[in-house]
């Protein structure tokens, strides 16, 4: 088991900013409850009928887009490295996703999510974040994500 010390909790919103660079409207996730940072990070999204996606998705059948909650999965997997020192505010990328949806998640819904980092090496992440409703799996992604500085510094230098 982790050292308590090793653990971050109860990172609100303002502070996963310090982290990433989502930033509103894009910027999905209400708290990390806990990140052990190089290992995993669970967070939750609570959606509330006036989300600006809603009246769009659909306007007589509320629910949450496919890619957004993609980027609840994404946002709470990039917590796992980017609360490592030395990469907490770098920008990221996607490499690739690997997606499944399991069931609606809709006005009313709490998504909390389970992401676990598989590897980090040379600034690519790779890992898998599960969301869930009321306990029931509702979405998945396995992800594969680039820290852009980092894998740049390992390209190999151009021949002259």
């Amino acid at each position: 088991m982790e050292d308590a010390a090793e653990r971050l909790t109860h990172i609100d919103a303002y502070q996963i900013q310090q982290y990433q660079q989502n930033r509103y409207p894009l910027l999905f996730v209400d708290e990390i409850e806990e990140a052990v940072p190089g290992k995993s990070a669970e967070g939750y999204k609570n959606f509330t009928y006036n989300e600006w996606f809603f009246p769009a998705h659909f306007a007589d059948e509320p629910n949450v887009p496919g890619f957004v909650q993609i980027e609840v999965l994404t946002q709470v997997f990039l917590m796992t490295f980017l609360t490592l020192p030395e990469y907490k505010g770098k920008k990221t990328g996607f490499i690739e996703v690997k997606s499944r949806f399991r069931r609606k998640i809709v006005p009313g819904n709490r998504l909390d999510v389970e992401a676990e980092l598989h590897s980090f090496k040379r600034g690519l992440a790779k890992g898998v974040s599960k969301g869930y409703v009321k306990g029931e799996l509702a979405c998945q992604a396995e992800l594969q994500i680039a820290i852009p500085d980092v894998m740049a510094a390992f390209r190999p230098a151009a021949r002259k």
